[in-house]
């Protein structure tokens, strides 16, 4: 057994890919556009997994977005998605320079939490050792859920 990959049903697939791609940093390995089903498969990798995910076929975010309108309430129940990153104060950084808002800030400088614009949680947690506690992390309170 292997893992391969996670789906996630998306809304608005341009918002979603903005989010994962632009902000959060994965990168496109394939898209499958169904018309007779009425849906597009966009899977994604992290950029150190994209060889991997090319060769295997996973480990990758499966985005699922049907094209009737659909309500998906609280992702569907859906826990959330984890990566590992390189530094974890600078993608945060990243991310709330591109408006992303930090849910659970990476007081511990170890673990954060954010949310994708269809409601999905993703964690990051810091590569090796914790980071030293950095402002404006270390001070920063929660907002909202993740």
């Amino acid at each position: 057994m292997q893992y391969l990959h996670t789906m996630v049903r998306v809304k608005d697939l341009d918002a979603a890919l903005d989010f994962y791609c632009n902000k959060l940093g994965l990168a496109e390995v394939s898209r499958y556009d169904n018309q007779g089903g009425r849906f597009t498969l966009v899977f994604l990798a992290a950029p150190d997994d994209v060889e991997l995910a090319g060769q295997r076929k996973g480990p990758m975010v499966e985005l699922t977005h049907n094209w009737d309108p659909e309500d998906y309430q609280g992702g569907r129940n859906f826990g959330h998605l984890a990566y590992a990153v390189d530094d974890i104060y600078a993608a945060c950084q990243r991310l709330a320079d591109g408006g992303v808002t930090i849910n659970r800030p990476p007081r511990d400088g170890h673990m954060a939490f954010v949310r994708s614009p269809d409601g999905i949680s993703i964690e990051l947690l810091q590569k090796g050792p914790n980071l030293p506690p950095q402002e404006p992390w270390a001070s920063m309170p929660n907002t909202g859920v993740w």
